[in-house]
């Protein structure tokens, strides 16, 4: 097992509701770039806005296409997604041409995707893979739908237990940090299949538990949905250079992110600190 380590946890506030990410609505603050060239630009998604307009959030004015677009001043092509909830690297193109081939790319598994995520409970191996195919359209009814194969691999960075609890007969309960690299990209392939394991997302509305949720937003002082997208390696379709695009995490993360082997959770009890039960 990991060697854990413990940090003071941030107190709760149980006397507020949990403040969300930044409000898409709110004044259009510049994308943070991590790479810009002739050819292709790079920002870091803050979590909470869409990668473009959609019918399915008619309301929304606000999202990443069109934010770039205004801050470059020229047009830009979103090469691949990520889920409105899920922050880190995107990629868009700058000329059409471009966005083809980095599809091709993509379509093609040339590239290389790794992602953190917070998940509820402990796995019991440090690392492993998930093979399970997954219907095409995850809004819909699975029975009936082509299913398409389907990998992640993951590795267990930290064991954790936070003081929160939804059921009497467990005081704490199990969090832990995890690298996912989906060989794929499915929609919602990396939280469908954490949700397989029997560890789901922490604030994920759709594969999570709502009760769960709610309490860990309410102990940490935020809601969100605790995936973030970290890296992504890729050839440079004009110029055959091999890029390395990694984007910070946000502050929110921080205290995760912080101590030796990786991680010391806010708040959280290390997994070696006692064994008592937990949900």
């Amino acid at each position: 097992m990991l060697p854990m380590t413990t940090a003071p946890f941030p107190p709760p506030h149980p006397a507020t509701a949990p403040e969300s990410l930044p409000d898409a609505a709110q004044p259009r603050a510049p994308l943070p770039l991590l790479h810009l060239d002739a050819h292709l630009a790079v920002v870091n998604k803050p979590a909470g806005l869409l990668v473009h307009r959609t019918a399915l959030d008619a309301h929304e004015q606000d999202a990443a296409l069109q934010r770039l677009r205004d801050q470059l001043g020229q047009p830009v092509w979103p090469v691949h997604r990520l889920d409105r909830g899920t922050s880190g690297v995107l990629v868009f193109a700058l000329s059409a041409d471009m966005a083809s081939r980095l599809g091709v790319a993509l379509a093609e598994r040339l590239t290389h995707k790794r992602y953190l995520a917070l998940v509820r409970g402990w796995p019991g191996a440090d690392n492993g893979s998930v093979s399970h195919p997954l219907a095409r359209d995850p809004e819909l009814p699975s029975e009936g739908q082509p299913h398409l194969e389907a990998t992640t691999h993951w590795h267990c960075l930290n064991r954790l237990t936070v003081p929160v609890t939804t059921a009497p007969r467990f005081p704490e309960t199990r969090i832990s940090l995890m690298a996912c690299e989906p060989v794929q990209g499915r929609r919602h392939q990396i939280r469908r299949h954490l949700k397989h394991l029997a560890h789901p997302i922490i604030g994920d509305a759709n594969y999570g538990k709502g009760p769960l949720n709610r309490a860990l937003a309410a102990h940490f002082g935020l809601q969100r949905l605790w995936l973030h997208a970290h890296q992504l390696d890729l050839m440079h379709p004009a110029t055959g250079e091999r890029l390395r695009l990694e984007a910070p995490a946000g502050a929110e993360w921080q205290p995760w992110l912080s101590g030796p082997s990786g991680l010391s959770a806010p708040g959280a009890r290390s997994a070696h600190e006692g064994e008592g039960p937990r949900a």
